[in-house]
């Protein structure tokens, strides 16, 4: 009996060795666990919305909004408050780390498995943790930089944060070697809207280049879309709304996160007010931003009204409606999460155009925006000349209509605030004068003048785990 036991316990493999011996042996598992980055990038949809929305501007609370997610409006921010959590996103990075790591080896074991098809895997999940890294250094500032695999027992590390030009320094290499690797198109539409092209690299490089103002590359990454002749902007006609957030996969987008009857966004109750929506639209906007025509109200920016917002009750209206008169049910909802369109690949040009003396130029595509959409000529008009400044407002204005609730409001304030040693301060203090309940506006000014307060804290619980982190000063 106990020779039994003893060969049955030395012939079991220990759980630790589950992942290496038994999992990367086929391309198909190779692709399944590609797949599942993406599974990933679909839970973390509702923290994208929360952290490039809640600190800005044309969010307000909800009936159903949380203690948390009031704090986090109000600039009242703890350690311990539930939106400022890495975990989700450091759990993708660990899918792409553990594809990174042991995806290479299936070559050998899978003689099917060529060598272009593991370079293109490869490509998409280096896109993919070169992004996550994005949305964290964006929000935390300073994070801990983690490019091994954490599969087994032994593998579990603590680790320091590392600088953020540090975490920027990665995400540029690990997009270089995305774009060498990742295809350019994969033959079906939907994929190549929905996974890591060439394109979509190109888009993340256009983006973290305008973080770290290098223009010169921003503008190279931008030409590469604009030149490949693979997308271009929906007509805005009456179809507009339906083609590019009704149905998705537009011409306009680039990456798009898809939900469908397997897998329901979780938008629906963020902001449908048949539920108890969390959050509302601020409903200056329509005045603030898009403006309306005072003698012909037929005349609209198609960006506005039923579209950014619903005015009869001022609910978010992209994601829950399918058409200006008639919303989604909970059953059908499908919305994606758009994380790159071309619209703006085109603005992020104008942006990088603006602060590389080629003023007129930024200027000629923020035009091809508006027209496009009907923007009214009391929505801000353009600078009377071509000077960095008028122009970067311009834009900040122009990229708040065109993208308003698609997660991208707060990175955009906090991108130009924070240029030339916060040069422009004023755009963060105007949107928390707009913002921040009275009770708290004088609190949130002052805050602002420490640029430590722009970042989330340490997550409190991972605080305490590690005890090689390093609380952000503000909030010590």
């Amino acid at each position: 009996m106990s020779t039994c036991s003893c060969n049955k316990y030395l012939d079991e493999h220990p759980q630790n060795g589950i992942t290496s011996d038994n999992f990367w042996q086929t391309k198909e598992q190779l692709q399944a666990a590609v797949i599942g980055c993406y599974s990933g990038l679909l839970g973390g949809t509702t923290d994208f919305f929360l952290w490039g929305e809640l600190r800005a501007d044309f969010v307000k609370p909800g009936p159903g909004v949380t203690n948390d997610e009031t704090n986090v409006i109000n600039t009242t921010i703890l350690p311990t408050n539930g939106i400022v959590k890495w975990a989700p996103i450091y759990s993708v990075i660990n899918l792409c780390n553990t594809v990174i790591q042991f995806g290479p080896g299936v070559l050998s074991k899978d003689n099917t498995l060529t060598q272009a098809a593991l370079n293109s895997y490869l490509g998409e999940v280096y896109a993919i943790r070169a992004l996550m890294y994005f949305y964290l250094v964006r929000s935390f500032g300073n994070v801990p930089l983690k490019l091994t695999a954490t599969a087994t027992d032994d593998d579990l590390v603590q680790l320091a944060s590392s600088a953020q030009k540090d975490v920027l320094k990665q995400i540029v290499a690990d997009l270089t070697l995305a774009e060498t690797d990742a295809t350019a198109s994969y033959g079906i539409n939907a994929y190549d809207k929905g996974r890591i092209t060439k394109f979509t690299v190109n888009a993340i490089q256009a983006d973290v280049y305008l973080w770290m103002d290098d223009f010169a590359d921003a503008i190279t990454a931008c030409d590469k879309i604009i030149n490949s002749g693979k997308y271009g902007l929906v007509a805005g006609d009456v179809n507009w709304f339906t083609k590019v957030f009704v149905t998705g996969n537009s011409a306009e987008g680039i990456f798009e996160l898809q939900f469908d009857s397997q897998s329901l966004n979780p938008f629906f109750n963020l902001f449908s007010t048949t539920v108890k929506n969390q959050f509302l639209a601020d409903p200056l906007i329509i005045d603030n931003f898009y403006t309306v025509d005072p003698i012909n109200p037929l005349n609209v920016d198609i960006r506005g009204l039923d579209v950014a917002i619903h005015a009869a009750d001022n609910s978010i209206y992209k994601y829950i409606a399918l058409s200006p008169n008639s919303l989604r049910t909970v059953d059908i909802s499908y919305a994606h999460w758009i994380v790159y369109r071309y619209a703006d690949i085109l603005l992020m040009k104008a942006e990088a155009c603006a602060n590389s003396n080629r003023g007129q130029d930024a200027l000629d595509l923020i035009n091809t925006i508006r027209t496009r959409a009907n923007a009214l000529p009391g929505s801000l008009q353009g600078p009377a000349n071509t000077d960095v400044q008028g122009i970067q407002t311009y834009i900040l204005a122009e990229r708040a209509r065109e993208f308003a609730f698609e997660g991208k409001r707060w990175y955009d304030l906090l991108r130009i605030a924070k240029r030339n040693n916060f040069a422009r301060l004023d755009v963060l203090v105007t949107a928390a004068v707009e913002s921040v309940p009275a009770l708290y506006s004088q609190s949130a000014l002052s805050k602002l003048h420490d640029p430590n307060s722009l970042y989330f804290p340490v997550p409190q619980g991972d605080l305490q785990t590690d005890p090689n982190l390093v609380q952000n000063p503000f909030y010590k």
